[in-house]
């Protein structure tokens, strides 16, 4: 095919001559033009509609075309003049009406002249690039009607009047509007935007700034939104009912800007009803309202944000900071949970969980924890408080939820390692005393806080577990090797990897003879299964069960430390003793002492042993009896239970010390990592480095690394640059 060659056909013209009449062309137009009279007088349905096509026909192909084009606009133009007559002789409320029905009326006889021209709009008008019929009755609409001088500052008015009748509470025709409006627009969209649009704007600007001055001055914040918001809906209602679509953003930025971000921070800081009157009085509806509307426009929703976090910043520094909240750890816990809880239900209702709202929260939270440098402590009073009791009869779905908001704080700690010394204190305690709710609980939280801070973290925790369960094991093989002692189990031992716990090389107190010689057979038959060992008694973490009788035959249980044991069993062989007497007998440091024999005498209806003289205190002067008078109505009476309670400063700057020995090795390890890989780097910049990379446990002081970095360079594993101080080299 694509080899033929190609064949050019042409239409040639007749070949004898074609004779017109030379009246035709007038005659035929006559036709047309009567036509077109009577199509705008209503009278089209006389007229024959094939016969007027082929007579528009003929004039095009006889090369008329001109003349009836012309002609077309001639006719067209002088109808539109008497149209726009009658338009403009319409009173009042008649004006749209009229309006609206001759432009109906145009549209209907434009469509009839189009259907009787057709052949000339699709030949005559693309070769001589004149505009098309349809077009040209839009054109000529707009030039003699909408653009009459009479007829155009009318029509605005009118409108924008409607407009601001609806906007204070009339009902006006929407049906009428729309179908003006939409003649607007089928004009071309500069006719919308010109004669209608802009000013609307214009006019609602000037309206909306006037609405909320008066709103601002008389309202409060709340009112003052619900007012903003039902100004923003009607808007945006009006533009679905009557008006181009294209125009709702428009108004709603008219709106917003003259109701919104020029009264945005007057707003947020009105007295009494303001952001922070809501946050305070969990205003969900109001700060949802107020989120939705600022987000809106520029910078909004920053301004929202950036008040409440200096109100939280303030309220939380204050919740950290005040003495009297400070005197109980688990209620300062609780306090800083129910604020979260707080927040996070206001962003999550309020603020369409916003993550910029989280994160400005969550950098709250982080401010606030840090300022009081006993954070760590509380937290981990909390768990002790809910795993020793706080947790009975909660469902485990509650529990995991109670676990997870303190591991939500726990993020929040620059002093990681700080919690973890007093997490060890705290679950050794719970272990030791059987005191714990739940193992599944305790575990629970420690894989939590393993996937927070790895292995690393909770390996000694883990370890404390392990060697409960090993020391079951080896009580139950102690006792299957002594069968003479009895099914009475009256020694139980906890063997305790010493790196794993928290214990402190302690003097060990004198047992009483029955219990000493039961612990040589335990320690003989320990070492004697475990090679290369050695045992050390931790007599100040252990209990015992005392069957004690009174005065008048009365038998209790009394469940006791192991230095209470110790003072208690002095008074089988002996009525009275002094201080001096009971501390040269024990053996137990005097501190510890004092506060056993405290226990002992002092606590009502705990006070199973008497004091002379009666008095809070313990003095090195004070003799102690036995209560024959003792009485409860328990059988079995615990005394001087281990409770959550803060350290005494001593402990507390000991615990501090231990924290800060424990950071200087993993400070080290941290240098000589960096360095090993950057094998040159600045000093600003292994400061950087080891701050990031230590972040995860505890935030590390300039000044200390420092400290390391000197001494790693005594130890060889550094060295300074000779030209550049600042610069440090890594020594392979």
């Amino acid at each position: 095919m694509s080899n033929q060659k190609k064949r050019n056909f042409q239409i040639e013209a007749f070949k004898h001559r074609v004779v017109v009449d030379p009246k035709y062309a007038d005659k035929t137009w006559k036709i047309l033009e009567h036509a077109i009279h009577e199509i705008y007088n209503h009278n089209a349905s006389g007229l024959s509609f094939e016969e007027l096509y082929r007579n528009a026909y003929n004039m095009v192909l006889h090369k008329f075309g001109e003349k009836l084009y012309e002609g077309l606009v001639a006719t067209m133009t002088s109808h539109l003049k008497e149209i726009s007559k009658s338009i403009e002789a319409a009173q009042g409320g008649l004006f749209l009406e009229e309006l609206n029905r001759k432009w109906n009326d145009h549209n209907k006889a434009l469509q009839m002249i189009r259907d009787i021209l057709m052949y000339m709009d699709r030949t005559y008008i693309p070769s001589t690039h004149k505009t098309p019929v349809h077009e040209l009755g839009l054109n000529q609409w707009r030039d003699y009607i909408i653009h009459s001088s009479k007829i155009q500052t009318r029509l605005l008015n009118t409108l924008l009047e409607l407009v601001h009748k609806e906007r204070t509470g009339e009902v006006i025709n929407r049906g009428l509007m729309r179908n003006i409006i939409k003649m607007l627009m089928d004009l071309g969209s500069s006719v919308y935007q010109e004669d209608f649009e802009k000013p609307f704007l214009e006019v609602s600007a000037e309206f909306y700034k006037g609405e909320s001055q008066k709103f601002i001055e008389c309202c409060d914040c709340g009112e003052y939104l619900k007012k903003a918001e039902r100004r923003l809906n009607e808007e945006m209602e009006r533009v679905t009912h009557y008006l181009d679509a294209k125009s709702e953003a428009k108004i709603t930025n008219v709106v917003e800007k003259a109701m919104i971000a020029n009264h945005m921070l007057r707003l947020v800081h009105m007295e009494n009803s303001g952001l922070v009157n809501m946050l305070l009085d969990d205003k969900y509806g109001d700060l949802g309202r107020m989120y939705n509307l600022f987000r809106r426009v520029p910078n909004g929703l920053s301004s929202i944000r950036e008040v409440m976090t200096s109100h939280l910043r303030e309220t939380g520094k204050q919740l950290v900071t005040d003495p009297e909240r400070l005197k109980d750890p688990v209620e300062f816990v609780q306090r800083l949970l129910d604020e979260k809880d707080k927040y996070d239900n206001i962003i999550s209702s309020a603020f369409n969980n916003d993550k910029t709202f989280q994160n400005a929260l969550n950098s709250s939270f982080e401010y606030f924890i840090n300022l009081n440098p006993r954070s760590p402590e509380f937290i981990s009073l909390f768990v002790d408080d809910k795993l020793r009791k706080g947790l009975k009869g909660v469902s485990e779905e509650d529990v995991e939820t109670i676990l997870d908001k303190v591991m939500m704080l726990f993020r929040y700690l620059q002093e990681k390692d700080v919690f973890e010394k007093y997490y060890k204190q705290h679950l050794a305690k719970r272990l030791l005393s059987g005191k714990t709710v739940s193992d599944d609980a305790e575990r629970s939280l420690i894989v939590k806080l393993k996937t927070e801070c790895g292995y690393q973290f909770t390996s000694k925790l883990e370890g404390m577990f392990t060697d409960m369960k090993t020391s079951q094991d080896t009580m139950q093989e102690f006792y299957a090797n002594h069968p003479e002692l009895g099914d009475s189990r009256t020694l139980v031992v906890q063997v305790l990897t010493t790196g794993s716990w928290p214990t402190q090389p302690s003097i060990t107190c004198n047992l009483p003879a029955e219990m000493s010689a039961l612990c040589e057979r335990f320690r003989s038959h320990y070492l004697g299964t475990h090679t290369g060992r050695r045992l050390s008694w931790q007599t100040n973490m252990g209990t015992a069960d005392i069957k004690a009788t009174f005065g008048k035959g009365q038998k209790h249980e009394l469940n006791v430390s192991t230095y209470q044991m110790c003072v208690l069993m002095l008074f089988n062989n002996a009525d009275r003793l002094s201080y001096k007497e009971t501390e040269q007998a024990t053996g137990i440091p005097a501190s510890d002492l004092k506060r056993c024999l405290q226990s002992l005498a002092c606590v009502k209806g705990k006070n199973v042993l008497r004091k002379e003289p009666m008095s809070k205190d313990i003095g090195e002067d004070d003799a102690f009896f036995v209560n024959d008078k003792f009485t409860s109505k328990f059988y079995k009476v615990k005394i001087g239970t281990v409770v959550a309670q803060k350290e005494s400063e001593p402990e507390k700057q000991e615990t501090r010390q231990r924290v800060e020995e424990d950071r200087k090795p993993q400070i080290e390890a941290a240098i000589v990592r960096i360095m090993k890989s950057r094998r040159v780097l600045d000093h600003n910049n292994i400061i950087t480095e080891v701050t990031k990379q230590l972040q995860s446990r505890f935030l590390a002081n300039p000044t200390e690394i420092k400290k390391r970095i000197e001494s790693l360079i005594e130890r060889d594993f550094l060295e300074r640059d000779n030209v550049d101080r600042k610069l440090y080299r890594y020594l392979a």
